[in-house]
């Protein structure tokens, strides 16, 4: 049983002093996302929105009361 805890300190204490060499996702370059994000800003200064149409109003089926 001392040589499982023995090992174990062992291990605990050599992954610490290692040094990580994981970088995040966002900073690895991508080509494609760049292109895409580049392409995005370019359109969206010429781009024109004009508002939706107004639905039209319905009326009511109901006979007028006399």
């Amino acid at each position: 049983m001392k040589h499982i805890w023995i090992a174990a300190v062992a291990l605990i204490i050599g992954a610490l002093s290692m040094p990580a060499h994981a970088a995040p996702p966002t900073a690895t370059p991508s080509p494609g996302y760049d292109a895409r994000l580049q392409q995005s800003r370019q359109g969206s200064a010429t781009t024109i929105y004009t508002p939706a149409p107004q639905p039209p109003k319905i009326k009511s089926k109901k006979p007028p009361q006399q």
